[in-house]
């Protein structure tokens, strides 16, 4: 015991979601069904592209390593989730927890930036068609992303850090379905100032800045087709754009519900409902909004498939 409202806490209780015993498995197989969905369909997307020559350009390179990221953000949570289901027991070790956060934070900063790449990829294609292949070059395009991925793991460790050197209450009781920081900073016993100061000194531009540089992007192409102003060219720009505008905006609309929407409680059912969009429901659906509009996608599995039959 380290003072009269402090403990060594060796675990933590994930509350979950606030679902009825008698639900439980239901929840449990679908909860199932959409994890192995996000990695089937992510892992879908990452092989065509892998497979299939034609798909060998910038544009499916960043979208195969968003698809890597979006597996790796739902395994963060979803495994853990499940097997506090299935187990009835909601513990998560100190260590467990901390891991947890870290890895969220990683892959969570990885999404935001791979749509930011995204769309600056649709920018030089649609703004600099002449030259997108001098530009948009491999080496260029790798070194677009692993200072992304650095940055994304400074991020987190700064973090992890900051958070591991705090002490916790008896209390250790967390009221979602992961390591969330902000209700593990509410757990804390100790003054919070310099955590919650790094969150938005350090933190919140990993969030406003890739979304105001997603918009920038499209501002200056909404702005170039204007001056075009023909139909075929919206026609072109909705089908190239549409897809990639959908995930922004589930992927922003959910986080800005739950960072913009704070409540003086602890958590909300709200809070966690749209925390569970953007962990789970969005990864989920990218590719299926990715392949369903896209007509690349659809002949790389029609050639792929066939290959296959040949082959056999």
């Amino acid at each position: 015991m380290t003072g009269n409202n402090q403990s060594v806490i060796s675990q933590f209780l994930l509350l979950g979601l606030p679902i009825s015993p008698e639900y439980q498995n239901l929840f449990y197989s679908v909860f199932l069904a959409m994890y192995l969905t996000t990695v089937l369909g992510n892992l879908t997307i990452i092989i065509l592209i892998l497979l299939d020559s034609h798909l060998h350009t910038p544009m499916y390179f960043f979208l195969s390593n968003l698809s890597f990221s979006d597996i790796c953000f739902s395994s963060v949570t979803m495994p853990k989730l499940l097997q506090n289901k299935h187990s009835q027991d909601p513990s998560i070790t100190y260590v467990g927890c901390l891991t947890q956060l870290y890895f969220f934070i990683v892959f969570g900063n990885m999404e935001g930036f791979h749509l930011v790449v995204m769309a600056y990829d649709r920018y030089v294609a649609i703004c600099f068609p002449l030259h997108y292949t001098s530009i948009m070059n491999p080496k260029f395009c790798a070194c677009l992303l692993m200072p992304l991925w650095m940055l994304a793991t400074f991020n987190a460790l700064i973090h992890t850090l900051l958070l591991a050197r705090l002490p916790f209450c008896e209390n250790n009781v967390i009221p979602n379905f992961f390591c969330d920081i902000s209700a593990l900073l509410k757990l804390a016993c100790s003054d919070t100032f310099i955590n919650e100061l790094m969150i938005y000194i350090v933190g919140g531009p990993f969030i406003i800045v890739p979304f105001l540089l997603i918009v920038l992007s499209y501002v200056r192409i909404v702005s170039s087709i204007l001056k075009v102003s023909s139909t075929q060219s919206f026609h072109k720009v909705f089908s190239t754009c549409g897809s990639h505008l959908s995930v922004v905006s589930l992927f922003y609309g959910t986080i800005a519900g739950v960072y913009l929407c704070q409540s003086a409680n602890i958590s909300t059912i709200k809070e966690i409902m749209m925390a569970l969009m953007y962990t789970v429901v969005t990864p989920m659906l990218n590719p299926f909004i990715y392949s369903l509009r896209n007509r690349d996608m659809k002949k790389a599995l029609i050639r792929v498939m066939s290959n296959r039959k040949i082959s056999l």
